[in-house]
C-alpha cells in the first residue's frame, strides 16, 4: 500500500470545479472550459505523498517550468494561457498557479536519458540494454550514453509505479506516427535542455516530458525540466561509478531509509514527518537548482 499520507482538502473557488488531486498539483477548470493547475509545496518519495510540505517547492516548479517553457518554445508549444490567478483564488496560489489549455493527453510518460542510472542502470545490469535499447558494455553508475536514448514509461496512478515499456508497446498504443513524434520531440528538447544546463554547470542525466495534443499539434504539458521530473547533477562533481550528487529530493530519501526515521519502507505503513534540517536542506536544493540554471536570484 501507499500513496497520501493524508489526502489534501482541496480548496474551493467559485467558478473552478476540482477535477484532481495528484501528487503535486491541484487541477480544477474553470468556466471557460481552460485547466487550473495548482503546485502544492507537497513532496513524495518511494509513492509516498509525505505528511510534510517543502516551503516554496510549488512555486519553485512552476516559476523553473515557465524559464524553460519560454527556452522551448521554438522547438515546441506549451499549454500555458495565462499566469493570472482566477477570480477569488487565495492569495496563496500567486507563483504556483497556470491556466492551461485543455489538451487531448498522451497517455505516456516521455523520458529521455543521457546518462545511466536509475532504472535504467538496474535493466542494464541485467540485460545490457535499457527499455529493449542494446548499450554496449562498460558502463557504470553515472556513465554519459554514447547518445541521448528515448526510454518511454506508462503513467501510473498516485501510489504506484511508472512501468518501461519498449519503444513499440508505445508505438502499439498510441500509433507509429504519433510515437515517432514523441520520440522525436522528447529527443530535441531534451538536447536543448541539455546543452543549456551544460552551460550552468548541471548535468541533465535524465528528463520525464508529457505531450498532448492541440488539434494536430503536439504540445508540452505539465510541468518541464524541474528537479522533480528530471536529474540534475552538479557538473563540477560528475563522476561514473558511483549514485551522483543531486538536485531533487535525495535529502528526504536518504533520511526516510535512515536509522533516524525508524521507518521500514517494505511495510505498509506511512512514513513519518520530516525533521526541519531536512525540510530546510531540501528547499535549499530545489532554489539552487532554480538559481543555476536561470542565473536569477529566488525571492
Amino acid at each position: 500500500m501507499s500513496g497520501f499520507v493524508e489526502k489534501p482538502e482541496p480548496i474551493q473557488v467559485p467558478g473552478l470545479v476540482h477535477l484532481h488531486t495528484g501528487k503535486v498539483r491541484e487541477l480544477y477548470r474553470d468556466e471557460a472550459g481552460d485547466l487550473v493547475m495548482v503546485a502544492s509545496d507537497r513532496i513524495s518519495a518511494y509513492d509516498w505523498v509525505l505528511p510534510t510540505e517543502i516551503p516554496d517547492k510549488g512555486r519553485v516548479l512552476t516559476q523553473l517550468s515557465l524559464w524553460w517553457f519560454d527556452k522551448l518554445r521554438d522547438l515546441a508549444p506549451s499549454h500555458v494561457i495565462s499566469t493570472e490567478l482566477p477570480n477569488g483564488a487565495p492569495a496563496d496560489w500567486a507563483g504556483r498557479t497556470l491556466v492551461c489549455k485543455s489538451l487531448d493527453m498522451v497517455p505516456v510518460e516521455c523520458v529521455a536519458r543521457g546518462y545511466l542510472t536509475g532504472s535504467g542502470l538496474a535493466e542494464y545490469r541485467e540485460s545490457r540494454t535499457v527499455c529493449g535499447l542494446a548499450l554496449p558494455e562498460g558502463l557504470v553508475d553515472g556513465s554519459e550514453l554514447p547518445g541521448p536514448i528515448f526510454t518511454p514509461a506508462t503513467k501510473a496512478e498516485v501510489g504506484e509505479h511508472d512501468e518501461n515499456v519498449s519503444y513499440e508497446e508505445v508505438a502499439r498504443q498510441v500509433g507509429a506516427e504519433t510515437a515517432a513524434q514523441l520520440r522525436q520531440l522528447t529527443l530535441a528538447v531534451y538536447a536543448r535542455a541539455r546543452d543549456i544546463a551544460r552551460e550552468r554547470g548541471i548535468v541533465l542525466a535524465d528528463t520525464k516530458f508529457e505531450f498532448g495534443f492541440d488539434g494536430d499539434a503536439l504540445v508540452l504539458a505539465d510541468e518541464v525540466l524541474t528537479p522533480d521530473s528530471s536529474r540534475f547533477w552538479p557538473a563540477e562533481t560528475w563522476e561514473p561509478g558511483h549514485a551522483q550528487p543531486s538536485y531533487d529530493k535525495q535529502f528526504v530519501r536518504d533520511w526516510l531509509t535512515g536509522p533516524e526515521s525508524g521507518w521500514d519502507r517494505t511495510s505498509e505503513q506511512p512514513p513519518p514527518a520530516l525533521p526541519e534540517q531536512v525540510v530546510e536542506a531540501t528547499r535549499a536544493k530545489y532554489i539552487e537548482a532554480y538559481e543555476r540554471l536561470t542565473g536569477t536570484r529566488w525571492s
